[in-house]
């Protein structure tokens, strides 16, 4: 009989040694984004994880993370990817549309790689709210995303074997 996958916990601490993980992050309310990504680096260092093994690009925009995800889950040598990004509401419904097709692409994109790619993409309706959830008092997704994308390549990688 073949062995199960062993079952996680959420107490689990996320394991980045030996893991290359593709980091984008849109450029697009910079201010934010720039948090986002350093709470993601912590994590993954503070995982066991080489900083030099974190393969970083940078999008225009949020809408741009897509592709730029695209590319960086096919390569070999990438076990996830963490898009992070902030879509802020406007006057019109442009972020609901913009938010509903990222999501929608990235989960796509995760499932045709069968690897993770992990929606680290805050969606606001003003800064103040963002900044909260960039390290401020409502958590941190960027650390979320990453704790994530850590967990679930650990996953796969059990179900793999």
């Amino acid at each position: 009989m073949e062995p199960q996958p062993r079952t996680l916990v959420s107490s689990d601490p996320p394991d980045a040694r030996g893991l290359r993980v593709g980091v984008v992050t849109s450029f697009y309310h910079a201010e934010i984004t720039a948090a986002l990504e350093a709470g993601a680096t912590e994590v993954f260092v503070e995982s066991g994880g080489v900083a030099a093994d974190l393969i970083r690009a940078v999008a225009p925009g949020a809408f741009e993370l897509v592709p730029i995800a695209a590319a960086l889950a096919a390569r070999s040598d990438v076990h996830a990817v963490v898009a992070l990004g902030c879509i802020v509401r406007g006057e019109t419904r442009h972020d609901r549309w913009l938010a509903q097709s990222i999501s929608n692409a990235l989960a796509a994109l995760a499932a045709s790689h069968a690897k993770p790619v992990a929606f680290g993409v805050l969606t606001v309706e003003r800064l103040r709210q963002a900044r909260e959830r960039a390290g401020g008092g409502k958590g941190h997704k960027g650390r979320e995303a990453m704790e994530a994308a850590l967990r679930a390549a650990r996953a796969i990688e059990a179900v793999r074997r």
